[in-house]
């Protein structure tokens, strides 16, 4: 199965409340987001948001331009049934690894979206993508299984990474601001360790 098909059976088959990524309220990135200096009509893109609430937090909060991108159209339309007609997001269906931006983003953010790209070349196009989508001054909060997380997610593997793995990954550029390693616990009540790092584009 490629990876767009095992995506779209992961959010045919389980609810918003049953995938292990689930969050209410998705307390560290929002923590992280408004900690930077972002004004309410700087453009921000989720990675692999899909249906996640992140944005519905992100309106509430009065961000105006949010894009969101996820690899599963079951993910969007799910996200995009809760949001209503009148939703301003821009919904993007794509591939990480085939994305082309039409604009620059004051912020890239993705929690949990790298860490699925275990082969290499994914990577360095993955970061290519980003350093092409974000101007100098902009910034990335990227968030990964730590080296203390999970190896596998939704039954596949994944690669885990420590504060270091990602400020050496993305050194070319961008300049690392801050690191942390928090838990998440699943609606099962499992805890997963996470990574997450913010950098600001050189």
């Amino acid at each position: 199965m490629d990876r767009k098909d095992f995506w779209e059976n992961v959010y045919e088959s389980k609810s918003l409340e049953e995938v292990g990524w689930y969050q209410p309220k998705p307390l560290h990135s929002l923590d992280l987001i408004q900690s930077l200096d972002l004004e309410t009509d700087d453009a921000i893109i989720d990675i692999g948001g899909g249906d996640s609430l992140l944005s519905d937090n992100l309106m509430e909060l009065g961000y105006l331009d949010i894009s969101v991108l996820d690899i599963s159209l079951e993910a969007i339309n799910k996200a995009k049934m809760r949001h209503g007609s009148t939703s301003k997001i821009q919904w993007i269906q794509s591939d990480i690894t085939d994305f082309t931006p039409k604009k620059k983003y004051k912020l890239w953010h993705d929690r949990a979206a790298f860490h699925f790209l275990t082969d290499p070349t994914d990577q360095v196009k993955y970061i290519e993508t980003c350093e092409n989508s974000l101007e100098s001054g902009s910034y990335l909060i990227i968030g990964t299984f730590s080296k203390t997380g999970p190896e596998k997610c939704s039954g596949i593997p994944i690669v885990q990474h420590s504060i270091e793995d990602l400020k050496v990954k993305f050194s070319k550029s961008f300049k690392y601001l801050k690191g942390l390693n928090v838990d998440h616990i699943t609606p099962s009540g499992n805890k997963q360790n996470f990574t997450f790092c913010i950098f600001k584009k050189i």
